[in-house]
């Protein structure tokens, strides 16, 4: 019997729930996205919003358990894209906002009456394409990012002898 390769790889990490490792996971993603061929600024992009879905397990996940836990990020490569999902088994969210609803600031509210923080789901939504929060026992947050090369996803035009 001959097993069907996977389309794209699986890439796995599991690190302890502490502030010390968030740059390991930043390092990790920031490696597969350069071998897949994004653009500077989007692996940035990538790091930053892996950075944040990271620090929100961190900052929320295990807090009222007094309990070490982990973070499991996993990384799925594909030929046009890079999907990554950060998740902990910690307490999970009572609801999940709509992309909609996120934003940087609280209407009717001065600047310096803002919460610290508060950003993170914002600029997971602003800086990946695609973006998916499932909560249950532990919160799960689903990104993907297209590559783009030349400025377009997904082209290939091939040019017929006519047209030359």
């Amino acid at each position: 019997m001959v097993l069907k390769k996977p389309e794209g790889d699986a890439i796995s990490l599991k690190l302890p729930n502490l502030p010390d490792y968030l740059g390991v996971a930043r390092l990790t993603v920031s490696g597969v996205a350069n071998r897949l061929g994004f653009s500077f600024d989007d692996i940035e992009d990538i790091k930053l919003a892996v950075g944040e879905a990271c620090s929100n397990a961190v900052k929320h996940a295990y807090r009222e358990d007094n309990k070490k836990g982990v973070i499991l990020i996993d990384c799925f490569v594909y030929p046009d894209r890079l999907e990554i999902v950060v998740s902990d088994e910690g307490k999970g969210l009572e609801s999940v906002p709509a992309a909609d609803q996120l934003g940087p600031l609280y209407a009717g509210r001065e600047i310096d009456e803002v919460d610290e923080g508060g950003l993170g789901l914002y600029l997971i939504h602003t800086l990946m394409d695609e973006v998916e929060i499932r909560t249950g026992s532990g919160v799960s947050v689903a990104m993907t990012k297209y590559v783009r090369r030349d400025g377009v996803a997904g082209y290939d035009r091939t040019i017929s002898e006519e047209e030359v």
